[in-house]
């Protein structure tokens, strides 16, 4: 840790990552020192954790005090102290760093795989209250199995449930999910024939040798009776809403197994999902309210990746201008906003997300939020929005409202022409549609991909024929094609973004001059919608070749025309 380094923590105050204790007041003993260590190896986060002593909660730098008889604090004692009173033990690196002329003692915490206690067994972990500010809560034991299943060392539904039988599973679920298979092309067909304990058996979803000796949570999940669900697992809901202003004319709560409440859900979606038909040459293409697609996988992705030790029911709610999923519960580890399209799949429910492939209810390359992104923009909707998401709840929102149907013939056209545009082609095409310029940088921030595959998808969509390119190196912009905005309906768009000729900008400054004049370097740029160091070089190129002339200096300098032209006016 260097002095800049700290500095900078300090600076940007107390998160989730980063705790203060100051000693102004009161010198921190070796136990609290423990706990702050400990309430940090337990957060939700894939980073180090930093515990600055010295530093108050503020961000005034008071200094640590000494913590040792020689009247100092040695660094290596505390890291000792540290691995001594931490199950499991904990290697921190502890340093002293000098800021604003006062020592700070700054703990590096590293990240741990599983929860960790102190010596005397006290369990704590840090988290954000509603509004954001970190906090130190007592961790328990089903937070402790969240925290596992988060980074892929548990299988909650994988846990075998005490007191429960046979007899609290529902024939009727298993033909459910007989049906699923039958209807879905890329189920696992073998499932069909075999009998409700050799299909209960091939999911993994009981626990047997030959006779079946117990239940497993994923098997009362996906096919337990309603009073079962409700005895042996209260935290599971899930919630159907419809959302008028400020009534709620559908409101369904219930404890149904998990493919029931997809079949039912999606019933009640399918009733009130209203479709526009647009014409695509001869063919006609409907466009629905929402794609039946994406709502399908986002409602699975929620009962498959939820955290069943929180209370709270998965949400379907739909509202008058975007549909909304929420599931108790946290990303993942690793999983976060700026990389939800390449993260490799992490199921926090591993066996419950087999038996969801195996039905054939999402896909089985577990890429199912690529295809919620997809099914938005090939139906000319907004990107689904997943900020709202918090160390509680996932969230995400599929914008509704008017569909572009421009774009979504646009997308068709391409499709019969050639081979089907790419998620990564559709965001960028989108982004232009809204945006109207990119750079690659920007490409790469929004697929998601490194600088080199956004100049690849680029430079594919300019070989179609969808792009232009302008400028060069780092500089290259793209916007939409002449032949783009034309297939939109956007003629004039095409010429404003594509700018004006040079011949055509002079002749506009000229007149610009007749009718007023004089001309300055800003009104130059507002004109001809130029940069002004651009403006200011296009103004001293015309008096060089004589059609203008320059009055004043630097700031205040402008341009009129030459005395023969002011003679002809």
């Amino acid at each position: 840790m260097t002095p800049e380094t700290t500095h900078e923590l300090v600076l940007a105050g107390e998160s989730l990552d980063v705790e203060f204790k100051g000693e102004e007041r009161r010198a921190l003993n070796d136990r609290d020192l423990v706990e702050a260590v400990v309430c940090l190896a337990n957060r939700h986060s894939s980073r180090p954790g930093y515990l600055l002593v010295g530093v108050e909660d503020d961000g005034r730098i008071t200094g640590a005090r000494p913590r040792h008889e020689t009247g100092r604090t040695e660094p290596e004692r505390v890291a000792a102290l540290i691995a001594s009173r931490t199950r499991p033990s904990l290697a921190c690196e502890v340093e002293e760093v000098v800021l604003e002329g006062h020592l700070v003692l700054a703990v590096t915490v590293p990240v741990s795989r599983v929860p960790v206690a102190s010596s005397d067994g006290t369990y704590l972990r840090r988290t954000l209250t509603h509004q954001g500010a970190p906090e130190c809560l007592p961790m328990f034991y089903h937070e402790m199995q969240s925290a596992q299943a988060d980074r892929g060392l548990l299988d909650p539904t994988a846990l075998e449930l005490p007191g429960a039988s046979w007899h609290d599973l529902d024939p009727m679920e298993f033909e459910r999910f007989r049906r699923m298979v039958r209807e879905s092309r890329s189920s696992d067909r073998v499932l069909v024939e075999l009998p409700d304990t050799e299909l209960a058996k091939a999911l993994g979803v009981v626990k047997s040798d030959h006779e079946i000796t117990g239940i497993r949570l994923a098997g009362l999940l996906l096919f337990g009776r309603e009073e079962a669900l409700a005895r042996m697992v209260p935290a599971h809901q899930v919630a159907f809403q419809k959302l008028e202003d400020t009534r709620i004319p559908v409101n369904v709560i219930e404890r149904w197994p998990l493919l029931r409440a997809m079949e039912e859900f999606l019933r009640d979606f399918r009733a009130a999902n209203l479709e526009t038909e647009v014409r695509v040459g001869i063919l006609r293409v409907a466009v629905p309210d929402y794609p039946e697609a994406a709502v399908r996988e986002a409602l699975a992705n929620a009962f498959v990746h939820r955290d069943y030790g929180r209370l709270g029911a998965v949400h379907l709610q739909w509202r008058e201008d975007s549909l909304e999923v929420s599931s108790p519960g946290s990303f993942p580890e690793g999983v976060r906003l700026d990389n939800l399209l390449v993260v490799p799949p992490t199921p926090r429910n591993p066996l419950l997300a087999d038996a969801f492939k195996r039905a054939g209810v999402v896909e089985r390359t577990g890429r199912g939020i690529d295809r919620i992104f997809e099914e938005q923009l090939r139906n000319g909707r907004p990107v689904p929005d997943y900020s709202r998401s918090t160390g509680a709840h996932v969230v995400v929102v599929l914008p509704g409202g008017t569909a572009n149907l421009d774009f979504v013939r646009l997308v068709s056209e391409e499709g019969q022409e050639g081979p089907p545009l790419r998620l990564d082609e559709l965001m960028i095409l989108n982004h232009l549609w809204l945006e109207r310029t990119i750079t690659t940088a920007e490409s790469a921030r929004l697929m998601q991909r490194s600088e080199g595959e956004a100049r690849m998808r680029l430079q594919r969509l300019v070989e179609r024929g969808l792009l232009e390119g302008r400028g060069e190196g780092r500089g290259r912009t793209y916007h939409l094609s002449a032949t783009a905005y034309r297939r939109l309906g956007l003629n004039a768009a095409y010429v404003r973004q594509r700018g004006f000729e040079p011949f055509q900008i002079e002749q506009m400054v000229l007149q610009f001059v007749h009718v007023h004049q004089r001309i300055t370097r800003k009104e130059a740029a507002d004109l001809c919608r130029l940069d002004p160091p651009k403006a200011g070089r296009l103004l001293q190129s015309m008096a060089r070749r004589g059609a203008l002339i320059r009055e004043g200096s630097r700031r205040g300098s402008s341009y009129v025309a030459p005395p023969s032209d002011m003679n002809e006016l």
